[in-house]
């Protein structure tokens, strides 16, 4: 009697594992209103792009067509310089992807906590 119970227990529990393997992972974006359109994109490490996005998977991996790349000043890794790089199709991988914002509509503003001069 106790062994049939214990299988009662375990049919309970793979039934409740049958469910988690039946729901199907789903992006936390829903990047299908972006499609081809201007996205600027920053990376772990401070790098920042901007391209097309003409596709992407639910990891957040990214394809951008004529990519730009905007550099940074090499005394100070934090400020982004006027010049950029023309970099064409490029394929973003999506645990180095920090940030993406749509080209229209983006505004920069000046930071509120470096004192101004």
């Amino acid at each position: 009697m106790a062994s049939k119970e214990g299988g009662e227990k375990n049919k309970g529990s793979q039934g409740a594992g049958d469910n988690k393997e039946k729901r199907r992972k789903e992006s936390i974006l829903d990047l299908s209103k972006y499609l081809e359109k201007s996205i600027r994109v920053k990376f772990a490490g401070g790098r920042e792009a901007a391209g097309i996005l003409k596709g992407y998977d639910p990891l957040l991996n990214l394809v951008l067509d004529n990519t730009t790349e905007y550099l940074r000043d090499p005394d100070d890794p934090y400020k982004l310089l006027d010049d950029t790089r023309a970099l064409g199709l490029v394929v973003c991988r999506g645990t180095s992807v920090v940030l993406i914002c749509p080209m229209d509509g983006m505004e920069a503003i000046p930071n509120p906590f470096i004192a101004q001069e």
